[in-house]
C-alpha cells in the first residue's frame, strides 16, 4: 500500500511528523483529519526498486498463518457478540497479536474502518491475510446486519479447515523424516565410509567383484560431485515451483496428482470436504449461490476441481441444478451428489453440505491412516534394500578372500 510522509499539528498545536498508509492522497488526509491533525504537508514515499524487489523475494518475510487468522476471528466474534464496537475490538486484538506482519495488517484495517471504509473493503486490501471467502462472508454479514453471527460461522469454518490441514500435514511429516534421515545415512556411507574400504581393498592386489566395482564408481562420482548432487534437488524444487505457477504447469500437475493411486484418493476426499464445508458456510451466511461457487472454485487448491466448479457455476446460471453438472465431471462421489440433490429438493442444502463435510472429515482421517500405513513399510523396505545392497557389495571381496585362503 502507498505510504505518505506528513507534517501536521495536533490538537495541542504541537508539530509532528510521521508516515501514514493509504490508497490515495485524499484518503491519507482523511485519516489524519480523523485523528484531529491539521495537515501542513503530505508527500508520497516512493519505494526504491531494489527495496521493493528485496521485499517481494525475501524468503524470511513474515507471513500470515492460518492458525493466527483462526484465533483472531474467534476472538473478534466473541467481542462483537458481546457488543464491543468493531474498531474497539480491533484495537484490543491489535495489542495481543504477536505476529508483526499480522499486527501491521490489523492496524491498516482498523485505520481504514476509522476513516469510513466498509469492513469488507478494508479487509479486501490485504489478500495475503484475508481470502475472497473471508471478505465475501464479512460483506454478507455487513449487508444483513448479522456480523456477529457471520464471524461465529467464519470462526467455526476456519477452525475446521485448519484442523483438516493439520491432519494432512501431520500425515506427511513422518514419511518425510524417515526418507530424509535414510537418504542422509546412505549418502554418508557412500561418501564417508566406502572410500575407506576402497583403500583396504586396493591392498589385496586382486580384481574386485563386479558389484563392488560398480559401488566404488558410484561412491567416487558422489565424492567428486557432492555439491552438484546436493544442488540438483534444490534447483529442481525451485524450477518445479516456478513451472507450477504457470497455468499449464498447474493444470498438468493437479491433473496428475488427482489420479495417483493412494494420494489421488486422499486429494479427492480433502477437496470434497473443503468444497462442501466452504459452500455450506457461504450459503448459510447469505452469499448468493453463483458468487459462493465462484469463491469456492478459487479456494479449491486444485485446478481440475476449480474448473469443474466453474463449469457447474455456468450450468447453474443457465437454470440447471448443482448436482447435475458436478455429476458430469466424474470427480465427486455418487453419495455426495445424491445428498446435494436431496438438499436442493428439500431446501436444506446448507445442512446437507455440512453433513457431507463432517462425513468426509472422518473419511480423510481414514485415508490418512491408510496412506501412512502404506508409506511407512514401503520406505523402510526400499531403504533396507539400498543399505543391504551396500553392505553385501562391501563384504563380497572379504568372502572371496576367505574362500581363496581356504583353498590354499
Amino acid at each position: 500500500m502507498p505510504q505518505f510522509k506528513y507534517t501536521a499539528r495536533n490538537n495541542l498545536g504541537k508539530l509532528i511528523e510521521g508516515v501514514v498508509e493509504a490508497q490515495i492522497q485524499k484518503m491519507a488526509v482523511d485519516k489524519l483529519r480523523s485523528q484531529k491533525y491539521t495537515v501542513m504537508s503530505l508527500v508520497e514515499v516512493k519505494a526504491s526498486g531494489t527495496a521493493s524487489l528485496l521485499d517481494r523475494w525475501n524468503p524470511f518475510k513474515g507471513g500470515i498463518k492460518g492458525k493466527d487468522l483462526s484465533i483472531f476471528s474467534r476472538q473478534l466474534a466473541t467481542l462483537v457478540s458481546a457488543g464491543v464496537p468493531i474498531v474497539q475490538g480491533l484495537t484490543i486484538l491489535e495489542e495481543q497479536i504477536e505476529s508483526p506482519a499480522f499486527k501491521k495488517v490489523i492496524t491498516g484495517v482498523r485505520s481504514d474502518i476509522e476513516s469510513g471504509i466498509a469492513i469488507a473493503d478494508a479487509l479486501k486490501k490485504h489478500p495475503r491475510a484475508f481470502s475472497e471467502l473471508y471478505v465475501s462472508m464479512i460483506r454478507a454479514g455487513e449487508t444483513g446486519g448479522v456480523l456477529d453471527t457471520i464471524l461465529e460461522r467464519l470462526s467455526n469454518y476456519l477452525e475446521s479447515a485448519e484442523e483438516l490441514k493439520s491432519k494432512v500435514k501431520g500425515a506427511m511429516v513422518y514419511p518425510l523424516v524417515v526418507v530424509g534421515v535414510s537418504s542422509a545415512v546412505t549418502l554418508f556411507l557412500m561418501v564417508g565410509v566406502i572410500p575407506t574400504f576402497k583403500k583396504v581393498f586396493s591392498s589385496f592386489g586382486q580384481e574386485l567383484p563386479l558389484p563392488t566395482r560398480i559401488l566404488m564408481q558410484i561412491s567416487d562420482g558422489l565424492a567428486h560431485h557432492i555439491f552438484i548432487i546436493l544442488a540438483v534437488p534444490v534447483i529442481l524444487f525451485f524450477a518445479g515451483r516456478a513451472w507450477y505457477k504457470t497455468e499449464k504447469g498447474r493444470a498438468a500437475l493437479d491433473h496428475l496428482v488427482i489420479r495417483l493411486p493412494v494420494m489421488g484418493d486422499l486429494v479427492k476426499k480433502v477437496a470434497v470436504a473443503k468444497f462442501t464445508r466452504t459452500l455450506g458456510t457461504l450459503i448459510k451466511s447469505g452469499v448468493p449461490i453463483l458468487q459462493a461457487l465462484d469463491t469456492v472454485a478459487k479456494t479449491s487448491g486444485n485446478r481440475v476441481i476449480e474448473l469443474t466448479i466453474l463449469s457447474a457455476r455456468e450450468s447453474i446460471r443457465e437454470g440447471e441444478k448443482i448436482a447435475d453438472p458436478l455429476r458430469a465431471a466424474g470427480i465427486f462421489p455418487p453419495m455426495v451428489l445424491q445428498m446435494i440433490s436431496v438438499g436442493e429438493e428439500t431446501g436444506n442444502l446448507e445442512t446437507m453440505l455440512a453433513k457431507i463435510a463432517d462425513f468426509y472429515d472422518q473419511e480423510v482421517d481414514t485415508a490418512i491412516k491408510a496412506m501412512t500405513s502404506l508409506i511407512e513399510p514401503a520406505v523402510i523396505c526400499v531403504m533396507g534394500v539400498v543399505i543391504g545392497a551396500i553392505v553385501i557389495c562391501m563384504f563380497l571381496p572379504i568372502f572371496e578372500m576367505s574362500q581363496l585362503a581356504e583353498k590354499s
